[in-house]
């Protein structure tokens, strides 16, 4: 049974950090493209990074230049840094492989 596991959210003041870590089991970790995913209150989630198999990222527009996404394969664990936080980034985060959402964690932006 494939899970991932999303940790790290928590409150930040505009202009922090924070990481979020995922970590899978159940799969062949490192043969799948990982993504993290967000919804806003009353938004669509939407799609804030990518990482393929091959280490390839790619990021939503929004975000560029501030997120960057990681994995560890030993670990079975792909990562979200988030930096220069701002309140708009305010959202439930999800992990997403292999056919599989996480619970999620609640990342707010707020002074």
């Amino acid at each position: 049974q494939v899970q991932l596991v999303e940790s790290g959210g928590g409150l930040v003041q505009p202009g922090g950090s924070l990481r979020l870590s995922c970590a899978a089991s159940g799969i062949a970790f490192s043969y799948y493209t990982m993504d993290w995913f967000r919804q806003a209150p009353g938004e669509q989630r939407e799609v804030v990074a990518t990482i393929t198999s091959t280490h390839n990222t790619d990021y939503a527009d929004s975000v560029k230049g501030r997120f960057t996404i990681s994995r560890d394969n030993t670990k079975n664990t792909v990562y979200l840094q988030m930096n220069s936080l701002k309140p708009e980034d305010t959202a439930v985060y999800y992990c997403y492989g292999a056919r599989t959402w996480g619970q999620g964690t609640q990342v707010t932006v707020s002074s």
